[in-house]
């Protein structure tokens, strides 16, 4: 098998919007389809990582932070190279990929959250995910729930006290 090619890009001009949006519609993620959402998600993200075989894109970590907290915000790895501890196949989320390619995707990303201060980082997994972020070292953290909000949806009208 051909060399995995890691980058570690911080410059977000750098990435492909189109060749991102590809690689989300291959993997069935749902993501918008404006390129222009896209290039903000890119330019307010912190460290973005790629792995590219032969050339093409096959896995995506990305990391925000506010120099106080950070979150591994996604890691993302091509189907095809998922290992057999993938319970689904469909969706393009990492459970265990025998090559490391996740782990070393995700730690590049929490290394560099490390190195400009983050003092937490926080990461959202589902299902055999949360196997995988506990390898990387992550826990799970009583009490809390993973809130969404659609923002197409209606938000009740604040009711502020009269007088």
């Amino acid at each position: 098998m051909e060399a995995i090619v890691y980058e570690t890009v911080q410059e977000a001009g750098r990435i492909d919007v189109a060749e991102l949006a590809e690689f989300y519609t291959q993997q069935k993620h749902r993501v918008t389809s404006s390129p222009e959402k896209l290039r903000r998600m890119l330019d307010n993200s912190f460290c973005f990582v790629t792995a590219r075989h032969a050339g093409r894109l096959i896995g995506i970590a990305r990391g925000v932070t506010d120099g106080v907290n950070g979150q591994l915000a996604e890691c993302k790895l091509d189907v095809g190279f998922q290992g057999p501890g993938a319970v689904t196949r469909t969706d393009g989320r990492i459970e265990h990929d025998k090559s490391g390619i996740a782990m070393e995707m995700a730690t590049r990303v929490i290394d560099a959250l490390r190195e400009y201060g983050a003092e937490q980082i926080h990461v959202l997994a589902y299902g055999t995910e949360v196997d995988f972020c506990e390898e990387l070292g992550f826990h799970k953290v009583g009490g809390m729930v993973a809130l969404e909000m659609d923002t197409t949806a209606d938000v009740p009208a604040a009711t502020a006290p009269v007088g």
